[in-house]
């Protein structure tokens, strides 16, 4: 890693100050008078976001302050190269200059520009204390059109019950003055501008701080920043008692110590939606890796038997939360080349949050044996409560025995306590070499760059919700969303992967045997789509095997990419993405309910030789799970590529 920093510290007598991206084409322009700091940003000219308030009420040694004076600038240059692998990329270049404002009252404020953005955090300089509010706003110079995850849950007379939440929703499309103020929105939100950029605004660094929440005010253009409240009191509870529930509230956010940073305040600047699909600046600005030796985590896929609901067939044991079932799973597993299977909700005893009551159907020391011998790891699922209540012991117990991870589920909060947590678990599992995933999770916020053996996040209204979501719930538009927004913020455990597809007008929702919507080659380039270092292959077994060919394509596409490529694409509309793993292309590409012909020109990737493609079939239309496969050369001109309303493809491309 090379770092290149030049630094011009000068007097605070100016009171504004101008800072460029590398390239020029990002401008923000900060001002600090009279104890307020505000920013704007322009791009190419053009103005984004009018001045926006930068501000801090918070206690430190006793005092109290919300005015921040400025009593020293120091300007640097950095150019990075991170060499500590993303899910995209084997290294990633980083070129900002940043400004950094140190406040006589005990904090400093950062900026940084980007050539895909700008962002900015506040540093913790002095005393131990807390934060009353952060002040967050964004002012936007038109009433421009965005796209809104808002928390699911809402009632307008207690906000806490927005404050629990799993962060899973669609988008709506809504001016910025629709948003209703009494709801709040997680992150990313989009905000889409003229000529076609796109503005999206993340957090990254979040490790020990309240997450970022946002809500409109009615004001043409302006959104204001929100934060949980620090849990003054929590109770076991919640679903199946696995969660802890709040039940009382400081009056502040955050307990503060000093070198503590908090996260940093994203605003994603790109021209067009690829640019957008391919920012890293979440990564980017993540704290560095701290897990030292990482050569025990191991990335891959995973079999899965949730969603599908132990439903096998086929066999002569009655399948379900029983030692044969999961040999069978196993053996599924290995047959593939999978690194894991998860055994999820129900292998402990419900109700009852304690990891060391195992169901009496199962043995699970000799599935771990069994498991080790077929070459495939098991992951186990856990709730929230059930995990934190003796951590250590649990990670211990279960390393010890051969489990290679934990699947941790129900947090549904990101305020300080919560966000800890993630932390402490991050770190305790890292000390008892265990891979992580984090389900009824907020977004990843460079969490997977500061521990890498967390694989991935939830975070997001993945295929889980096809089991139970009617018609009114459009998937096929938000498929095409996420990898624009969600992604933005880091890997997503979207669960792909269906056998049962349901065409436009024939998609039901089924929690036995549970279908997707669109087409198999939709769930396919799902795969080469989506970032995930872990992902699962999440149906039946004999399903899978009803189709060994496609499964096994399906099963060898990679989760770590050495380059990542978006070659088309429009947010909402359709997406196609390249990635590379050594020699060998993946170039996967999906639509909405619209069907799309695309030309795929494979010269772009490079000299190569051979192509196999699994394609939408002729019939895709109706029949969801009609697909078209074909081993060829390379062609002279470019591919001519049909995808059905709903559908998809996967080229894998030999150099």
């Amino acid at each position: 890693m090379s770092i290149m920093v030049v630094t011009l510290v000068v007097e605070a007598k100016a009171e504004e100050y101008r800072l460029a991206s590398p390239d020029g084409r990002v401008v923000t322009n900060i001002v600090a008078t009279d104890g307020v700091v505000t920013y704007a940003v322009e791009y190419e000219g053009e103005k984004l976001l009018l001045p926006s308030a930068v501000g801090l009420d918070f206690v430190q040694g006793g005092k109290r302050f919300n005015r921040l004076t400025v009593k020293g600038v120091t300007k640097r240059m950095v150019d990075q190269m991170i060499v500590e692998p993303s899910c995209r990329q084997s290294m990633l270049k980083a070129s900002c200059n940043e400004l950094r404002l140190e406040m006589k009252e005990g904090v400093a404020v950062v900026f940084r520009a980007y050539n895909e953005g700008v962002a900015y955090r506040f540093e913790w300089k002095g005393k131990p204390g807390r934060v009353n509010k952060e002040g967050v706003e964004y002012v936007f110079a038109r009433d421009w059109p965005a796209r809104v995850p808002y928390v699911m849950q809402f009632d307008s007379t207690n906000r806490e019950v927005q404050y629990c939440t799993s962060f899973e929703n669609q988008y709506k499309t809504l001016r910025l003055t629709e948003m209703d103020p009494r709801r709040l929105c997680f992150l990313p939100l989009l905000v889409e501008a003229d000529r076609g950029v796109k503005v999206c605004i993340t957090e990254s660094a979040l490790l020990d701080y309240p997450g970022l929440y946002l809500h409109g005010t009615g004001e043409s253009g302006r959104l204001e920043g929100e934060h949980a409240p620090l849990p003054k009191r929590v109770e076991q509870g919640g679903w199946g008692r696995l969660q802890l529930v709040v039940k009382e509230r400081e009056e502040y956010i955050a307990e503060m110590d000093k070198g503590k940073v908090m996260p940093w305040r994203i605003m994603m600047v790109v021209p067009d939606s690829k640019g957008l699909a391919m920012n890293n600046m979440s990564y980017l600005l993540a704290e560095p890796s701290r897990v030292s030796d990482q050569s025990w985590i191991k990335p891959g896929k995973s079999a899965w038997e949730w969603w599908n609901s132990w439903n096998i067939g086929g066999v002569k044991f009655e399948a379900g939360i029983n030692n044969e079932t999961y040999k069978h799973y196993i053996n599924f597993a290995a047959t593939y080349g999978l690194e894991y299977i998860v055994m999820d909700e129900g292998w402990s005893v419900g109700n009852e949050a304690d990891l060391f009551k195992v169901v009496p159907e199962l043995d699970l020391p000799m599935l771990v044996e069994y498991a080790e011998k077929m070459g495939v790891g098991i992951i186990l699922w856990a709730g929230y409560y059930s995990f934190a209540r003796d951590m250590e012991r649990v990670c211990k117990h279960y390393s010890e025995m051969g489990i290679k991870g934990f699947k941790i589920d129900f947090m549904n909060r990101d305020d300080q306590l919560a966000v800890d947590f993630y932390r402490q678990a991050a770190e305790m599992c890292a000390k008892y070499h265990l891979v992580v995933d984090f389900h009824g999770a907020f977004k990843p916020a460079g969490f997977t760059r500061t521990y890498p053996n967390v694989l991935n996040f939830e975070g997001v209204f993945g295929l889980e919700q096809m089991r139970w979501a009617g018609l009114e719930w459009d998937q096929m538009q938000y498929d095409v969303e996420i990898p624009f927004i969600r992604q933005a913020a880091g890997p997503m455990d979207y669960t792909p992967g269906a056998m049962l597809n349901g065409a436009r007008g024939a998609y039901r929702p089924n929690g036995m045997e549970p279908m997707s919507q669109g087409t198999r080659c939709h769930q396919l380039a799902l795969y080469v789509v989506l970032d995930a270092p872990l992902t699962m292959l999440c149906d039946s077994p004999t399903n899978y095997d009803h189709e060994p060919t496609f499964t096994r394509f399906m099963a060898r596409i990679p989760t770590m990419w050495d380059e990542t490529r978006v070659l088309q694409g429009e947010v909402g509309e359709y997406i196609v993405t390249a990635r590379r793993k050594g020699k060998t292309w993946y170039v996967g590409g999906i639509t909405n309910w619209e069907a799309r012909d695309i030309e795929l020109d494979l010269g772009e990737l490079g000299a190569c030789s051979s192509v196999e493609l699994y394609s939408d079939g002729a019939n895709a239309h109706r029949r969801g799970s009609d697909y078209y496969y074909k081993a060829m050369d390379v062609p002279s001109a470019p591919m001519k590529i049909h995808m059905a309303p709903g559908g998809g493809f996967v080229a894998k491309i030999g150099l």
